[in-house]
């Protein structure tokens, strides 16, 4: 872990980027890195990580993981993801939390570096299923900062929740701000039981 944050000390130290963090959360949690516009992300969400010495897990596409690649990202924390079946990776991911391991999880949860209409769920459904509290990570192009916000607990008011989401992210913009999603989850359209 020491080699980790020297690296990601040195990396503030020469970037642009400032790292402005209100506290790292103060045990596991689902780390949501947003906006997710860039592969640069990823290297800011390991370097903001690795200077608060969180031990972070992340979900990357299964191609990610394939030949020479594949040890590598497995070393940086990868699960891999079968698009095919998201669900699985939500149930195997809470299992791992559920057997005593202990991590925290990067989520990038607009699921793509493309503009969509709504954020992947699986996030809110792992915090949920395993009690974790969600640490809101940020890339904001326009002030060229970089962190960790607060840390919230779900309270599984999906709306109220995501209007808190929402707040926080309001005036963040990605480093390539044409493929931002809002910050929407499917299940706030569907119509009350």
């Amino acid at each position: 872990m020491r080699i980790r944050r020297a690296i990601a000390r040195a990396f503030w130290a020469v970037s642009r980027w400032r790292l402005r963090t209100e506290g790292p959360p103060t045990g596991p949690s689902i780390l949501l890195g947003v906006p997710h516009t860039s592969n640069w992300d990823f290297v800011l969400m390991l370097a903001i990580a690795w200077e608060a010495g969180i031990h972070v897990r992340w979900l990357g596409k299964s191609s990610l993981f394939r030949g020479p690649a594949g040890p590598v990202m497995r070393a940086l924390g990868g699960i891999p993801v079968d698009r095919g079946d998201p669900s699985r990776v939500v149930r195997d991911v809470v299992a791992r939390v559920h057997a005593g391991e202990t991590f925290s999880l990067v989520v990038t949860p607009e699921g793509t570096r493309g503009a969509g209409t709504y954020w992947k769920s699986g996030f809110y459904r792992i915090a949920r299923e395993t009690g974790l509290p969600v640490t809101l990570g940020y890339v904001d192009r326009t002030t060229m900062t970089s962190g960790l916000g607060p840390t919230i607990v779900l309270t599984g008011d999906v709306r109220a929740d995501m209007d808190v989401i929402r707040a926080f992210y309001a005036d963040k913009s990605g480093i390539v701000p044409s493929r931002r999603t809002e910050p929407r989850l499917r299940d706030e359209d569907q119509p009350e039981p």
